[in-house]
């Protein structure tokens, strides 16, 4: 029996396994809206924009480790994606974009709600597609999955023009994908891991770098055993917190611009690097000539491209993390009996010195909300248990800092584009993929304004998204880059109009609660966990002039931390003139 498009997307999508689709209604696709409307097997979650559906999808895929489908129209409703695919191309995350177009005879006629999705998004999808014939349609679909979660994961974005979803064939799909050219490499080279082995058993003063490679392919318990095995330290970027437990007691937590002190000294002054997942970000290397200057490199990422391309590698393996380190893990137990307590002990008494140095730390007040004591309070009355997503900023850094995450696919946040209004909308995604845990958003207060009406998708949905904002009336990283850079010229950094966000919680049917001082701080998070079935938004009124550090400055070598102390010192010195 012949089938439409239409038909032959949803049916596609169910044998994908897809039972959630984030979205917003258009004149192209309601073929595929009015099939949905009788479907119980998928439930489209429509959001209020665009761009906040790309999120949600994103968030659900970061949380669960399946795609993210989104269903849009043509046009705007194509170009609102774009910010949130970049987003996902940029982090590695397998997000399924189907884009509504005019139909195939009027495309570049500047149709009514035309744009050319496909060119535009070129740069940051792994693939696109312009689907042409009817007939191509269960194929690209097929092939579109596969591209999106094999290899390195990433966005692939199918355009959908009107007279193909109409369109009718017999429907065929194929049971495998073949794809001349793409054959992602997931065996490492033996001898390329024996070599790593061999440097191994031969270092000193060895660390850990991993990444969201580690997460991407689920390689968590291969790389504990590794860390355990050899009494490795472990660090772990931005995007690979949660990797490692960060409670453990080989855990330095994050590196770079504003990692703790004890990673940075110990990547400086390590003899070996073993990286992988990563892809050596400039946030993670600061000044490169100066990045690890001691040590060799081994480095492990699926993505060739990827080696190489920031730092020099003296022991590259291409191949898949879980894989590699598995057969990396059997060579070390092969290679006889080390004592590896007594060969690291020097060095792990090092880091533990420089841990007992410059702790992550700051200065509580009793009068005022310190906001790295909300995050703290978070972690401690969730027990570590949460699915945390954050914004972009100072209120991304200090959860980073502050949380700590032992489990991978609990921390969404945007690392490599730094999405501003990224942390509710992927919040929302994970709370439909998980209904029965806690999923928390925190947030700046600019960050939150956004994507602040998918309050609405929350409540109609009843997901009870916790969103704890730390507002400080400021876009407060940039004050920060002010202040210390700019010499506190302070250029377009206040928000000099915040909303009571109580209030608009409220307005949206959500439940709003404040906290002003910090013995209100706990009675407010305690509140709003018990709220089973609606978002809560938490207004924490922090310290305005409170920044993150440790800090290495743009540009800066990791030896080149600052800690907030050069500031008073500078202030002190200008009171004594």
């Amino acid at each position: 029996m012949k089938r439409t498009g239409a038909q032959i997307v949803i049916e596609c999508l169910k044998r994908e396994g897809v039972k959630h689709i984030f979205g917003y209604p258009g004149g192209v696709v309601l073929g595929i809206f009015d099939l949905l409307y009788d479907d119980k097997d998928i439930q489209l979650v429509l959001t209020r924009h665009e761009q906040g559906a790309v999120h949600a999808a994103d968030g659900y895929a970061r949380s669960t480790g399946r795609p993210g489908v989104v269903l849009v129209t043509s046009g705007p409703g194509a170009t609102n994606t774009v910010t949130g695919i970049a987003t996902a191309y940029m982090d590695s995350i397998p997000v399924i974009v189907l884009t509504g177009q005019v139909p195939t005879k009027l495309i570049g006629n500047d149709a009514f709600q035309e744009a050319d999705i496909v060119g535009i998004t070129r740069p940051c999808t792994k693939h696109n597609y312009l689907v042409k014939d009817v007939k191509d349609l269960a194929r690209i679909m097929k092939e579109a999955f596969h591209i999106a979660t094999t290899g390195r994961p990433g966005p692939v974005l199918i355009d959908l023009p009107k007279d193909v979803l109409g369109d009718k064939t017999t429907f065929h799909c194929p049971d495998k994908v073949t794809i001349r050219g793409y054959n992602p490499k997931y065996e490492g080279n033996r001898w390329m891991i024996k070599q790593a082995a061999n440097e191994i058993q031969k270092a000193k003063r060895p660390v850990i770098i991993a990444g969201g490679g580690v997460v991407h392919s689920d390689a968590s318990k291969e790389l504990k055993e590794l860390a355990e095995l050899t009494e490795i330290p472990v660090i772990m970027t931005l995007m690979g917190l949660g990797v490692f437990p960060g409670t453990h007691r080989l855990s330095l937590g994050m590196p770079g611009m504003h990692g703790s002190y004890y990673a940075n000294k110990a990547i400086q002054e390590s003899d070996l690097l073993i990286a992988v997942g990563i892809r050596f970000d400039d946030r993670v290397t600061g000044r490169i000539s100066s990045f690890a200057p001691k040590a060799k490199i081994i480095h492990i990422d699926i993505d060739p491209s990827s080696i190489r391309k920031n730092v020099r590698v003296d022991v590259p393996i291409v191949g898949d993390a879980k894989r590699v380190l598995k057969v990396l893990v059997e060579m070390l137990k092969e290679g006889g009996k080390v004592q590896w307590e007594a060969v690291r002990k020097a060095w792990l008494k090092q880091i533990e010195k420089w841990k007992q140095e410059r702790p992550l730390s700051y200065e509580f007040d009793e009068n005022i909300i310190k906001p790295q004591f909300v995050v703290e309070k978070i972690y401690e009355l969730t027990k570590g248990k949460a699915i945390i997503s954050t914004e972009v900023g100072q209120n991304q850094m200090w959860t980073a800092q502050f949380y700590k995450f032992d489990r991978p696919r609990t921390l969404l946040t945007s690392g490599g584009l730094g999405t501003m209004g990224y942390g509710f909308p992927a919040a929302m995604g994970a709370q439909v993929a998980h209904p029965d845990k806690i999923v928390i958003d925190i947030a700046g207060d600019g960050s939150f304004q956004m994507n602040i009406q998918e309050l609405a998708t929350c409540v109609t949905y009843k997901l009870p998204v916790k969103v704890a904002i730390l507002n400080n009336m400021y876009l407060g990283m940039v004050r920060q880059w002010q202040e210390l850079f700019y010499a506190e010229r302070y250029s377009y950094s206040h928000l000099d109009t915040v909303p009571d966000f109580v209030k608009v919680a409220e307005a949206y049917g959500a439940v709003g609660l404040r906290a002003t001082k910090p013995s209100e701080v706990e009675p407010v998070i305690k509140e709003a966990l018990k709220v089973k079935d609606l978002p809560v938004v938490m207004d924490f009124i922090v310290d305005w002039k409170e920044k993150v550090f440790p800090m290495v400055p743009a540009g800066g070598s990791l030896d080149e931390m600052i800690f907030g102390e050069e500031k008073k010192e500078k202030k002190k010195l200008r009171a004594v003139k």
